[in-house]
């Protein structure tokens, strides 16, 4: 429940802790506690670690698809590894994509193409192209770019996604839009004004081409691999510890065959768990067939990969709960009502992008800001004049950033998984390309909203 009192400026201070905290320590779980504990003093006084552990007790209970999933997805692609099903599909792609540019734009491709969901997006590519990428020496912090930028941006683009879903929802219960058309109606009106995505997908094959010059921390990435050939840093060693795939021939089945299934369940019943069941019980089958992996092994490797989960299970949790402290000291609700002077209809789409990614950053709620915010804004852009489908393109748009940008969202944080490397190289990495991909989007909204 949102807090009645208002903090003022100290609202901003949890989030500033946690950003600040974590650029120092390196560490993004106890940069969370210590953002939510912080909002919680100020909410609750010294009753504080009750209700931080209620939060937190709340955010496991009522998200047990996610746990679920998250850890099925590190059983799956540890099965996958361990049977050398990756090892076989890099042995065919590999012969296609022969460059560290050739295999960072099929990674591109790839991500595209596989569209319905951000999490069967990042899956599916970081097993199919980890492995190709290492053998042509792309550092792995660009692989997890790549993924990442082809995720909830491609989702929110393709209006069959669970993204589209969710928001067409969102925007069909708003009473003041119905004059605009349904909920999906609005959707499709608003996706050529999702001007972040459209962004940060169009920066990634000028980035790995390098036209756009590696920055900042990618920079080092790649003297790195250049001067030790080392494809991730020391860092991150120990999250590839048990992906190590054996210098074997590979069974390119044991690969295609368990992430076939899985997209086709996935797709046939918009239930990204479901498919994972059925994906690892056929790797059950198919691997007993084939002999790629033992029946004493599988039942140890599905511990196993549900292990190297747990990093981001915590950072999952402690994000979960940071939003629940932001609500509590009332940050939604400062940060709309300091900028509502200035929400002119010509900037108001510019406003909202800014508004809501900031939000979205802050928190790592790529959904549940967007959410909170749409029965605020889409009234006042109807009363002022605003061009509607643009100002949701931007708060599309500012859900996506969060989800792309901010460096404990469930996207980055399952792509830094995935790829095998720290979070936060991955997160350090990736922002110099999500910020320009958000000066992009803010000078789009600027120039469209004088326009029209």
């Amino acid at each position: 429940m949102e807090s009645t009192v208002n903090f003022g400026l100290l609202t901003l201070l949890p989030p500033i802790l946690i950003i600040v905290f974590a650029l120092i320590t390196r560490k993004t779980f106890e940069a969370l506690l210590l953002g939510a504990a912080t909002a919680f003093v100020m909410s609750d006084g010294l009753g504080f670690v009750g209700v931080l552990l209620e939060a937190a007790m709340t955010v496991v209970s009522e998200n047990a698809w996610m746990w679920l999933t998250l850890g099925l997805f590190g059983s799956f692609v540890v099965l996958l590894t361990k049977s050398r099903g990756t090892y076989g599909f890099a042995q065919l792609i590999v012969k296609y994509a022969n460059g560290p540019k050739k295999s960072l734009i099929m990674a591109w491709i790839l991500g595209i193409v596989v569209f319905m969901d951000d999490y069967l997006n990042i899956l599916t590519v970081s097993a199919a192209m980890r492995d190709v990428s290492d053998r042509n020496k792309n550092p792995r912090e660009m692989l997890a770019y790549v993924i990442d930028s082809t995720g909830a941006p491609v989702c929110v683009l393709v209006p069959l996604s669970t993204w589209a879903v969710f928001f067409g929802g969102v925007f069909g219960e708003q009473a003041e839009l119905a004059d605009f058309g349904s909920g999906m109606g609005l959707y499709y009106q608003a996706v050529p004004f999702i001007f972040y995505a459209w962004a940060a997908v169009i920066i990634v094959p000028f980035a790995v081409l390098k036209i756009i010059p590696p920055l900042f921390g990618m920079r080092k990435a790649y003297e790195r691999v250049e001067n030790t050939g080392m494809v991730y840093s020391e860092r991150s060693t120990k999250y590839n510890l048990s992906l190590e795939s054996e210098e074997l021939k590979g069974n390119i089945w044991n690969f295609v065959l368990p992430i076939l299934l899985l997209i086709g369940i996935t797709v046939y019943t918009q239930d990204l768990l479901l498919g994972l069941v059925y994906a690892i019980f056929l790797q059950l089958v198919l691997y007993f067939i084939t002999k790629a992996v033992s029946f004493d092994d599988f039942t140890e490797l599905l511990g196993t990969g549900f292990a190297t989960m747990v990093p981001m299970l915590f950072i999952c949790v402690g994000a979960l709960t940071v939003k629940i402290a932001m609500d509590e000291i009332g940050l939604p609700a400062y940060i709309i009502n300091a900028v509502l002077p200035y929400m002119t209809p010509e900037l108001f789409p510019a406003i909202t992008f800014v508004v809501v990614a900031g939000l979205s950053f802050i928190t790592g709620s790529n959904w549940g800001i967007p959410a909170v915010t749409v029965p605020i804004i889409a009234p006042l852009a109807v009363l002022s004049g605003a061009n509607v489908p643009m100002t949701l393109g931007a708060i599309v748009s500012g859900g996506t950033f969060g989800s792309h940008a901010c460096f404990y969202s469930d996207a980055t944080v399952l792509t830094s998984q995935a790829s095998g490397i720290d979070n936060l190289e991955h997160a350090f990495t990736q922002i110099p390309y999500g910020f320009l991909g958000a000066v992009i989007a803010v000078l789009l909204y600027i120039g469209f909203g004088l326009a029209f």
